[in-house]
């Protein structure tokens, strides 16, 4: 079985290097595995950390995570394709997990429970906990770690090119018609709360309530999905 782990990365020299020596660690679980990131028209210095972690380096000049994540699969070798956001820190312990996740032969995908990497206020820690929670009860993966087989990621198209946000929970939908995802939680995936601390609660509760009563339309603008694109880092 080889695994290709795939980062999308716009603007993330300031992360994307912890992240990187993160899942060159966890890797080695794995007996083969490849590390593929996708520069999605970085403006920084993005593909030269990538270049310098090893990583084999694709670019997409669309911005757009759906297009980046793709670039990054069809550039992949694996059987099984892992997609880690660049702010993301996986462990080694969730690696194992993963890799049990996929021998067991019961699932076509699925992702994990997610943490923030550092002390987060009491409404952000209810708001990450109900997402854990609403995750695990439908089966919605988490868009920082998404891992997948490869034909069956091709079978269903892929992420959707139309969305600039909650791709992956379409991509979940999607999966599901194929067979069973799981939404691993022993070993949560400790991700960055930069958003937090880079948009205010005023600006983030915008966006909430703009997808809610467009039932989702703006999720197809990218200039309505700023905290996705707007280059704040």
């Amino acid at each position: 079985m080889k695994l290709s782990v795939v980062v999308p990365a716009y603007n993330e020299e300031k992360l994307l290097g912890e992240s990187l020596a993160a899942i060159r660690a966890a890797m080695h679980v794995f007996a083969n595995a490849e590390l593929i990131v996708c520069d999605n028209n970085s403006r920084d210095r993005t593909a030269e950390v990538a270049r310098a972690a090893g990583a084999t380096v694709v670019f997409e000049p669309v911005n757009q995570i759906s297009r980046a994540r793709n670039t990054g699969a069809r550039a992949a070798a694996g059987d099984w394709l892992l997609f880690v956001d660049a702010d993301s820190t996986p462990s080694r312990e969730l690696f194992l997990e993963t890799r049990d996740a996929m021998q067991s032969g019961r699932y076509v995908g699925g992702g994990a429970t997610v943490a923030l990497g550092a002390a987060a206020p009491l409404d952000v820690r209810l708001m990450i906990g109900a997402w854990n929670t609403l995750s695990r009860t439908l089966r919605w993966m988490a868009g920082s770690f998404i891992f997948v087989r490869a034909e069956a990621f091709r079978a269903v198209g892929g992420f959707s090119e139309e969305l600039y946000a909650s791709e992956e929970i379409d991509l979940s939908r999607r999966l599901k018609k194929l067979g069973r995802l799981v939404i691993l939680r022993r070993h949560p995936l400790r991700t960055s709360a930069r958003k937090l601390d880079l948009y205010s609660r005023r600006e983030l509760r915008r966006f909430f309530f703009r997808t809610l009563f467009s039932a989702g339309r703006n999720l197809r603008s990218r200039d309505d999905c700023a905290p996705w694109y707007d280059g704040r880092r």
